[in-house]
């Protein structure tokens, strides 16, 4: 399956939970898309397996719309993970998930939208050490410097997003200095809050199942 290149906000609607989008759009509308979506809304009971899925669904889009297998792959060593070393398997699926590149570059403001810091993650805006690394997936360690390449220091775009992102917003496992447009991983975060509600425990289910 490719990755989802439709409108991201009947993406939202179809879930119930904003992934992205417009947001006045999502507010204004907020029931399922199609034909009956007004009139049937949520009401429609959902089987286990659907519900479980929604769940797998939310946090896919949520990280700009990872593709399924690669999705798997994470759920997959999240579970190998946890068991050479204990540990809850969600809680470790949800690590591997923020320790992206394209998602630091969002919780570090830099980017509006994770799907904003993919593009400009695979456009080379970015060095990681030092070294221009321009996969969005690429896993970043403690001590990881992130800063934007010299020449893209004078796009005003970044400037723009850095001070539009309120800093109380920037996790604490992140460190970020605006003035020289870098930032610095200072640990694996423990505890995650995401921006919508999901219920981690259904994913492991629905791939358990």
């Amino acid at each position: 399956m490719g990755r989802y290149i439709g409108p991201w906000t009947k993406i939202s609607r179809r879930l119930g939970a904003f992934v992205g989008g417009s947001l006045k759009s999502f507010q204004k509308r907020n029931f399922p898309p199609g034909q009956h979506g007004r009139t049937q809304g949520r009401r429609r009971k959902l089987s286990d397996y659907a519900i479980r899925l929604q769940e797998k669904q939310k946090l896919r889009y949520l990280y700009g719309g990872i593709r399924e297998k690669q999705f798997k792959r994470y759920f997959d060593e999240a579970a190998r993970i946890a068991g050479v070393r204990g540990g809850n398997t969600g809680n470790i699926l949800l690590q591997l998930l923020e320790r992206r590149l394209d998602n630091v570059v969002y919780r570090m403001g830099f980017a509006k939208t994770r799907l904003q810091a993919r593009q400009l993650v695979r456009h080379g805006h970015f060095l990681v050490n030092g070294k221009k690394v321009n996969i969005p997936s690429y896993q970043v360690d403690p001590g990881d410097i992130i800063e934007l390449r010299e020449k893209s220091k004078k796009s005003p775009l970044f400037k723009e997003n850095l001070e539009q992102r309120d800093p109380r917003s920037i996790p604490s496992w992140l460190e970020v200095d605006r003035e020289n447009f870098r930032g610095k991983v200072l640990e694996i975060p423990e505890e995650i809050e995401l921006e919508i509600p999901v219920n981690v425990q259904l994913i492991i289910e629905y791939y358990s199942a």
